[in-house]
């Protein structure tokens, strides 16, 4: 396809002198000339290139591309501007305008070719770059989104088979992510930070893995020794998550989510908001599940009961701000569907 020029000017003889020239190079030429009936005419056409008189009755040159440079349809069509002035204001102001280059008049044929054909092959290579940087863009994005789904499948995956080691916690750590998730969003951060308590809270306990399942299932009450032993899942949980240095923040569940606001917890002891606050939220999750699931001494206690037991630990254990939180979750969920099934 020929490239299509739009000259507009008033001067009958330069429109003739630049349609002559431009049409040896086989380029369709329209012609008009006036502003007002430039903008008339791109209502309905798109030229890939408008030569434009400065000088003009009317809308003058500057006046018409600035109508072009206002309309989103128009606003990228590539203007030259015409001018018989030999002035660096007059080409100061075009070039602010938006003009792309200046030919001078009466046209040396040569010169209006070349600048002509210069101007449209950049154009033409400014968008080729654009659609393949676009085109590439959107590759990468498929290419991230699609990693972001193996690693979700991947982590899930691995959640499902630390709760698979206690007979008495299935689906607990996707529960403890979902309601951690929600509870970042009730709090008001991002999509970004609730995303990354998900993932944190899927993997919070995966130090299990290293704990016996002897000790894991043992129906019957730990003994000082296999309870010490419990309590090292916290530091094998971050010792493996440690190995993951893209998400470097993993570690923060698993290793703080025993921590109490009280400064009571495991295994740092430390306390109020010196637990980073991915923990403190998965700690309030964490129990509210432990709570609200079966375990093999007990059955899901009732929800008034849990209701009660997040509202003593309020300060002590979980902080305030999540734990005020969570009891407005449990509040609404009047037929205590926030459990485990």
């Amino acid at each position: 396809m020929s490239d299509w020029i739009l000259v507009i000017d008033d001067d009958t003889s330069n429109l003739k002198m630049a349609s002559r020239i431009l049409c040896t190079e086989k380029m369709r030429v329209s012609c008009l000339k006036s502003g007002e009936d430039a903008i008339k005419f791109l209502q309905d056409n798109r030229p890939d290139l408008i030569l434009l008189d400065v000088h003009m009755p009317g809308m003058n040159g500057f006046d018409t591309i600035a109508a072009i440079r206002e309309n989103k349809v128009t606003a990228d069509i590539p203007v030259i501007f015409l001018t018989a002035d030999d002035d660096s204001n007059t080409e100061k102001k075009g070039l602010e305008a938006g003009a792309m280059d200046f030919i001078k008049k009466p046209f040396v044929p040569e010169v209006l070719l070349l600048r002509v054909r210069h101007t449209i092959d950049l154009i033409r290579l400014q968008t080729n770059l654009s659609q393949e940087v676009e085109k590439k863009t959107q590759e990468v994005t498929e290419q991230h989104e699609k990693l972001e789904r193996i690693s979700m499948q991947i982590v899930k995956t691995l959640s499902g088979a630390i709760d698979a080691k206690d007979t008495y916690t299935n689906g607990h750590s996707t529960r403890v992510a979902e309601y951690s998730r929600e509870i970042a969003r009730r709090a008001g951060f991002s999509k970004a930070v609730q995303d990354d308590i998900y993932m944190m809270g899927l993997l919070h306990d995966v130090g299990k893995i290293g704990i016996p399942d002897a000790i894991i299932n043992k129906p019957t009450k730990l003994t000082d020794d296999e309870y010490a032993i419990i309590k090292q899942h916290p530091l094998m949980g971050a010792e493996i998550l440690e190995n993951i240095t893209e998400f470097p923040k993993l570690v923060t569940g698993a290793r703080w989510h025993h921590e109490r606001y009280d400064g009571k917890g495991y295994p740092d002891g430390i306390s109020g908001e010196d637990i980073p606050m991915e923990a403190r939220i998965i700690a309030i999750a964490d129990a509210y599940d432990a709570m609200s699931s079966r375990r093999s001494y007990r059955d899901v206690l009732p929800q008034t009961q849990v209701h009660a037991e997040v509202e003593k630990g309020k300060g002590t254990q979980f902080d305030p701000e999540f734990a005020e939180i969570m009891l407005a979750m449990i509040d609404e969920d009047a037929e205590y569907q926030m459990r485990e099934k």
